[in-house]
This record gives structure tokens, sequence and C-alpha cells, in this order.
């Protein structure tokens, strides 16, 4: 990790400050003293605030540095880090040796990456290669309701599915994944090959690759509401080959 990018001293200004954060776009630095150890954090918002009280551009970084700050040794345990993130003040942690030299820095996006991602915890990882947006994604609407994935990775996705009273999925298939749903809430049928089934809440459903199904909500009053994970090689929304659809969307493959 390139330290230097969330870095500033304490007798550079707050101008420089925002400077680093506009290179580093992050929104916030490690500050560090004349001898390159770290004696506290700044964020956007600890300036912001500086500013209310009445601080400019051209002061110090010192006035508005926070110096009570949480620090990780390079050689701290997962435990460690896991206790400080469950503060929900603390959304980043300089990560320091035992002289006290900024060594990396990790977001509690960051770790909430790395462990869906499956991958080894180790302080000294380059976390700016961690794609954050795998924990923020959209709500798609559909004719029968709505779908949220609320992780992806190469071989999961998972996604809520929220069924309208009386909507219905396609009749699909997917060659390259299976899926398994759990029942939120609600009641409805499931058509999976040949067979038919009623379910309700904590009812489990396994769907095989190439296995025809249908989802349907047959209340007229509520919501169905499943969780559902996937798993693969392959999770695009064309991985779908639709049989039948009340909504007409036949010739329209590759959406739920």
């Amino acid at each position: 990790m390139d330290c230097k990018r969330f870095a500033v001293k304490t007798s550079q200004t707050i101008l420089d400050a925002l400077r680093q954060m506009e290179g580093n776009n992050k929104g916030y630095l490690a500050v560090i003293d004349e001898e390159n150890k770290v004696v506290g954090t700044v964020t956007d918002g600890d300036i912001r605030r500086s500013f209310i009280k009445g601080h400019g551009l051209n002061d110090k970084i010192d006035v508005a540095y926070y110096r009570n700050f949480e620090k990780i040794y390079i050689h701290d345990n997962f435990s460690k880090v896991v206790a400080l993130f469950k503060q929900p003040r603390i959304k980043f942690i300089p990560i320091i040796d035992e002289n006290h030299y900024l060594r990396n820095i990790i977001t509690k996006s960051n770790m909430h990456v790395l462990l869906l991602q499956g991958i080894n915890f180790d302080l000294e990882y380059d976390f700016l290669s961690l794609d954050d947006s795998l924990l923020e994604h959209e709500i798609y609407d559909r004719p029968w309701g709505f779908y949220k994935t609320t992780f992806l990775n190469d071989y999961s996705q998972s996604k809520i599915i929220k069924v309208n009273p009386g909507g219905a999925l396609s009749l699909q298939e997917h060659k390259k994944r299976e899926e398994y749903w759990i029942v939120i809430t609600g009641i409805g049928e499931v058509i999976l090959g040949e067979s038919k089934k009623r379910i309700e809440s904590g009812d489990f459903i396994y769907i095989p690759k190439g296995c025809k199904h249908r989802l349907t909500n047959t209340s007229d009053s509520e919501s169905l509401m499943i969780a559902e994970v996937q798993l693969g090689n392959y999770f695009g929304e064309d991985d779908i080959i639709r049989y039948e659809d009340i909504y007409g969307r036949l010739q329209d493959n590759g959406h739920l």
C-alpha cells in the first residue's frame, strides 16, 4: 500500500489534508508527526466540524484531527479487529507497526468484503484492491414484485425475492447455477419439474441446474418473501430460459 496517499503531517494545513483526501477519494487520513509516527486520524467530517468552530483552510491540521483514535498493530489478531468495527463510529482504522509507523489502513467495508470473498485475514493485505461495491446492490423492479442481491462473489450469489399478492415468476430454468430457497414469510406454490408444492414460512426448496421451476404467491393480500442462495460458475440474469410467463415476457430471457 502507498501509505503516503493516506497520511498528512501535523505541520500541514487543512487545505493540504483536503487535497490529500481529494486525491485518494476516500475521505479520511492518518495524521503523522515529523518523525512519521501516527498520532491521530482526520476525516472530511472532522474538517467540517473545524469550520463550524471558525477555523479556516490555512490553519494547521492539528486543530481538526482526532487524537483519541483507535489503531491496530500489524500483528494484532482477527478478534481485535472485529471488536473495534462493532463500534458504530469507527469506519476505518490505521494499521501500524511497533514503532507507530503507518503500514496499512482497513475500512469496515474492506473487512466485510475480505471475509465474504473468502480471502484469508492478513493485515498486510492490499485492502485498496477490494471492490467495496460488492456490498452495494440495487433493488430491481419486476412485474411480480422485486429482488435485491445481498451478496455476490465468484462462486455464490444471495438474494431476497419479494412476490406481490397474486404474482408469479416465469416458468424457467438455469444451466449454470443451482438454487436454494427458504421461505421467509407468506404462502405460495412452487412448480419443480413435474411436481407442484404448497409452501409457507420456514419451507426449504432445492432447485437443481436444468430443472424447470416457478414461484407463485397464492395469497390475495400478503406478500411472499424468500431468501435465495445460488451456487455455480455464472450468475448473470441471462442464464434464464423462460417457458411460460403471465406477463408476456417469453422473448425477454435474462430477467426473472
